[in-house]
């Protein structure tokens, strides 16, 4: 990822080889986050990368394909954080505060591949998105289910428990749309900011 957004404790797309495979990856998404992904031609990615257009299709068939492994990555990686917060020990209030302050993080951390992993779906194919969004409803699912959790236990006064976990993570996502490195709130502070936000929201009780 770009040296701005290089701010994880984590090698950005380590999990991605050979080496030629992850300096593709890398520079289309940083072509799609500054382009978008209809603009942004092979040509241009491969030029990032240093390669010439022709080395992209020895580890990517299409434009698409490479739209559809960082979205994958992506996803996988935001969902990880929320099941590890929500399979902790605490209360429901402590675990969904861990749960917005990773995901927030990760979404300020990386906000670069945030934009084109939340934003740009609706270029990938019926296949690849009907993969991507099964991912989402796993993501919120987790959210219901500390909330739900909350509730039962008298945590939380909530009327609402889906359109409160849409609220949640519509406010943890957007994070991705606005945060800027060179900003005054580290992605820490911003985490731990929207975490008071949401167990206000969830009005849990002290």
């Amino acid at each position: 990822m770009s040296t701005a957004e290089d701010t994880g404790n984590d090698t950005p797309w380590s999990e991605v080889t050979p080496e030629a495979a992850r300096r593709l990856l890398v520079a289309a998404v940083e072509a799609f986050a500054e382009r978008g992904y209809h603009a942004t031609t092979t040509r241009d990615i491969a030029g990032r990368a240093g390669m010439s257009p022709a080395a992209l299709y020895i580890h990517y068939k299409t434009k698409e394909e490479l739209l559809h492994r960082i979205s994958r990555i992506g996803h996988d990686r935001a969902l990880a954080l929320l099941e590890a917060e929500a399979g902790s020990d605490g209360s429901a209030a402590r675990r969904l505060a861990g749960a917005v302050r990773s995901f927030v993080r990760w979404h300020a951390e990386r906000y670069t591949t945030a934009r084109v992993v939340q934003y740009e779906l609706d270029a990938l194919t019926d296949e690849h998105r009907t993969e991507i969004i099964e991912l989402r409803r796993q993501s919120d699912a987790v959210v219901r289910r500390i909330i739900t959790e909350g509730v039962e236990a008298g945590e939380f006064d909530v009327p609402d428990v889906p359109g409160t976990t849409l609220a949640v993570l519509s406010l943890c996502i957007d994070v991705a749309r606005w945060f800027n490195a060179q900003g005054s709130r580290t992605p820490d502070e911003v985490g731990a900011l929207y975490a008071d936000l949401v167990l206000r929201m969830v009005a849990a009780q002290k």
